[in-house]
């Protein structure tokens, strides 16, 4: 009987490491990101230790400014914590316009709130974070039979409605990302945003663009909020979906 006990403890506690580990296991099973783990994870380290931030993010949040052709990627520790800038890539490739993505084969970078649902470690552009386009909100408001879909943040600076970066960039975005998912963030979220709203420059080309297009002027309102809330407080705000497909922030 204590023998079975002290098996039984055994077994557990290598159950329960094996469970911690297995997502950066599986994703170190393929060759290309074994290699970049290689590389990149000790430069990473020495990164956040330069910014005083703990390793590895158990928290990771991503936006994107379209107009402004940039990606920030914020990191924090505990749920209670504000999050911290880690880094700002810069999005080497542009398709579409501004507002949100309604039909398939517009080329048109979605906006709005969504989370990394795909690691693609055998992606043709190098790695590739898929999101999941096309959200609650989406599925309303997009085109019924053909909302479009396959919506990655990926390296190779080409793009035909994605968020491209460059290899360097996407490594170091998928160790990051990988292991906060490890460390059990399921739901990574990634907001794409139309402009920085701070930037005066930026605000005027959308203003001018809304100017006769009150539909999605009243998106963009929201999407402000949501910028000016994290701004404000460090903390994401509490997004849901009303039966018009509009978003509603708490």
């Amino acid at each position: 009987m204590k023998y079975f006990l002290l098996t039984s403890i055994f077994v557990s506690v290598l159950m329960c490491s094996v469970a911690q580990n297995s997502f950066v296991d599986y994703q170190k099973s393929f060759g290309k990101v074994s290699d970049v783990f290689k590389r990149k994870e000790d430069t990473l380290k020495k990164q956040f230790a330069a910014k005083n931030l703990e390793w590895p993010a158990k928290n990771v949040y991503i936006r994107s400014f379209k107009y402004d052709s940039e990606l920030e990627v914020w990191v924090k520790s505990k749920i209670t914590d504000e999050f911290q800038l880690f880094k700002t890539y810069k999005i080497c490739a542009l398709a579409g316009t501004l507002g949100p993505k309604r039909i398939e084969g517009d080329y048109q970078v979605p906006e709005g709130f969504y989370y990394i649902n795909e690691f693609k470690p055998n992606s043709t552009y190098h790695l590739s974070l898929g999101l999941n386009y096309p959200n609650a909100a989406d599925k309303i408001l997009a085109d019924s039979l053909a909302p479009g879909g396959d919506i990655y943040i990926h390296g190779s600076c080409v793009t035909q409605g994605c968020i491209p970066i460059t290899n360097p960039q996407i490594e170091e975005l998928y160790i990051l990302t990988t292991l906060a998912k490890n460390n059990g963030q399921d739901f990574i979220p990634v907001h794409i945003f139309p402009v920085r709203f701070n930037n005066p420059k930026s605000l005027a080309y959308l203003e001018r663009l809304m100017r006769d297009d009150a539909e999605l002027r009243d998106f963009e309102k929201t999407m402000k909020q949501a910028f000016d809330y994290f701004d404000v407080t460090r903390q994401l705000p509490v997004v849901s979906v009303n039966t018009k497909g509009e978003y509603v922030l708490y």
